[in-house]
């Protein structure tokens, strides 16, 4: 086999469909546009989605709906069960967490208290949930709100 014997496989090429080229191809005359119209002229500009021919569009027609509060502050949660299974880390701080993949760099960090914790550990974040304060402490750990 030679480069220049290579041929592409059957039916893995097809032909470019050819507009207007007399009207024994099939697609002559108004070139597969029918007859008259918006959509048989050139540009069509106006056929993007939501155009209703004129009529005012549905998304116009709507009231705004809702409220985005720009004050809102987003916490990234974190269970104890997860923290009881990194046994060898006995202080937990938002870089720890970060660098153990739990949280981002920049996230705010919230502590919930699903799951149990066996050993007392130190933790620092920004925000406990009553039960997981509950439950480090009476393991014997220390709480830290940033």
């Amino acid at each position: 086999m030679r480069l220049h014997t290579l041929s592409p496989g059957a039916g893995a090429r097809k032909k470019r469909k050819l507009l207007g080229r007399g009207v024994g191809s099939g697609l002559g005359k108004t070139s597969g546009k029918g007859h008259k119209g918006q959509r048989a002229r050139s540009g069509g500009k106006s056929h993007v989605p939501g155009f209703e021919g004129g009529q005012n569009p549905i998304h116009r027609r709507l009231p705004k709906r809702g409220f985005c509060n720009i004050h809102r502050v987003e916490f990234k949660p974190v269970n104890l069960e997860r923290l009881n299974d990194l046994e060898g880390v006995v202080e937990f701080t938002p870089g720890v967490l970060a660098k153990l993949g739990i949280t981002g760099k920049s996230d705010m960090i919230k502590i919930l208290g699903t799951g149990e914790i066996k050993r007392a550990i130190t933790i620092s974040a920004h925000k406990f949930s009553k039960t997981a304060k509950e439950k480090i402490e009476a393991a014997g750990g220390k709480v830290t709100e940033i």
